[in-house]
């Protein structure tokens, strides 16, 4: 069985919709009229320069922050269009290197109502242990929070990420402090989550050039979308050479989603995905 299935993971051909979103604090409008459209299975690189808006955009998904606009989740068949359950993995975090906590602590907390001053429960053990090993880091289970390097903590970070079983995983720069051979690393465990259990993911970077080895879909964001498409089509467009002054050359992505697998609802009219290539 699906390993994924038993947390009741959704199948690809999910839809998750951005209508018309906005923030605006004060005078300033951080995001002006942000449509997104996203299937399950796809996973879609967000870059812009800073202040662009990008932490501001997840923020606004997790209902963090006041906002205008919805976002709307609706599954293959149709059903329980509404809120998507949402997956969140920030940027990375300072931890305290003295700390006792270990990583089934961590599940524990968020997991469970068992004290963890008490300990861990035989269950939350079992738990960590599976969603562990889901990213590929099972071997972390009874390290110290203080004892990872900043690509396991990410990791540990995406494992609690799966629990509940999520809809939508956003990411928020979670490689920032890793070296090349980590990023490398928690990219690929990204990429397989996808497209093993048609996860859709939303990642900000600023790391484009290696975003682009995965990403199926890019988004030029600056307060409002510029451009999106592929990672090639964007980083070669007039829109990112006026915005960054540079081009940066992109490559076909590594173990990128089959998007012909991946079947948009039928009562869906305005999908991002015809005949299996994105409009």
């Amino acid at each position: 069985m699906n390993k994924f299935n038993e947390l009741g993971i959704p199948c690809g051909g999910c839809c998750t919709k951005l209508l018309d979103l906005s923030v605006q604090i004060g005078d300033t409008k951080i995001l002006d009229g942000i449509n997104l459209h996203a299937h399950c299975g796809e996973l879609t690189a967000i870059i812009g320069p800073n202040g662009a808006g990008k932490t501001t955009l997840l923020r606004a998904m997790l209902g963090e922050i006041p906002h205008k606009g919805s976002l709307q989740f609706q599954h293959s068949d149709g059903s329980s269009f509404g809120k998507p359950k949402i997956g969140y993995v920030p940027q990375n975090l300072d931890i305290d290197k003295s700390t006792p906590v270990s990583v089934t602590d961590l599940f524990t907390s968020v997991s469970s109502r068992f004290p963890v001053w008490l300990g861990n429960s035989g269950k939350t053990c079992q738990h960590t242990a599976r969603m562990l090993e889901l990213v590929g880091a099972a071997n972390l289970v009874k390290m110290k929070l203080g004892e990872l390097s900043g690509g396991q903590l990410q990791r540990v970070m995406l494992a609690l990420a799966l629990f509940p079983a999520p809809d939508l995983l956003l990411l928020d720069e979670p490689m920032s402090g890793m070296d090349k051979s980590g990023v490398e690393i928690f990219y690929n465990t990204v990429s397989q989550l996808r497209r093993d259990y048609h996860l859709s993911i939303f990642v900000v970077s600023h790391d484009m050039a290696e975003i682009a080895n995965f990403a199926d879909r890019m988004i030029l964001l600056n307060h409002r979308i510029l451009k999106e498409g592929r990672p090639a089509e964007i980083m070669d467009s007039d829109e990112f050479k006026k915005v960054f002054g540079i081009a940066v050359a992109a490559v076909e992505p590594k173990g990128k989603s089959d998007l012909k697998s991946i079947l948009a609802p039928h009562n869906c009219p305005d999908c991002h995905i015809k005949g299996g290539e994105l409009k």
